[in-house]
């Protein structure tokens, strides 16, 4: 499986690209970020980063686009914008035809680490270590990103199988699949 991690941001949205499957090696396949000034318009950062996922969606033909859900915090600013790039991110994968999958920070963060409450070093250094690499990626944003594909590969993998699992059995209980 191969997957889009996005974390969103008017002034820096972090986009990586991990390669992977539960219980096995993961590879990162790119990691970026896409930049835009304060002082253009909004809808002109929005375009920009609009465009940029798109390029990378196309590029790379991920299996799946994870996006960090937007959470609440005091700078109403800030959630605007950081909601309004998620927003194209998820579009994008629609337009695509890509499922989208939503992380909150906990959820990246205890996949990762271990632990909810990790610092963004914390993730940095799990990441590098996650991904065998060689320096950490930076800024942050860039590691926060491979960090929602590296949970999207381990939460929603399991959560798929899971469905899987669950979809068979109902199946078999209604007559309509077959027992192997």
């Amino acid at each position: 499986m191969q997957v889009l991690g996005v974390d969103p941001g008017l002034t820096r949205c972090g986009l990586g690209i991990v390669e992977g499957t539960v219980g096995r090696p993961l590879t990162m396949i790119d990691v970026g970020v896409v930049r835009t000034p304060a002082d253009l318009p909004i809808e002109k950062r929005l375009l920009s980063i609009e465009q940029a996922i798109d390029e990378w969606v196309v590029r790379h033909r991920p299996d799946v686009v994870a996006v960090e859900r937007v959470f609440a915090q005091h700078n109403v600013r800030t959630v605007m914008g950081t909601a309004q790039a998620s927003a194209v991110a998820m579009l994008v994968a629609a337009r695509h035809g890509l499922p989208v999958a939503l992380h909150t920070p906990s959820e990246v963060k205890a996949s990762v680490t271990g632990s909810g409450r990790a610092d963004k070093a914390q993730v940095t250094a799990m990441v590098t270590r996650l991904l065998k690499l060689t320096e950490a990626p930076k800024p942050a944003d860039a590691a926060d990103a491979l960090a929602l594909a590296i949970c999207h590969i381990w939460r929603g993998g399991a959560e798929a199988r899971i469905a899987a699992a669950v979809q068979a059995n109902h199946a078999l209980a209604s007559g309509k699949g077959t027992a192997r």
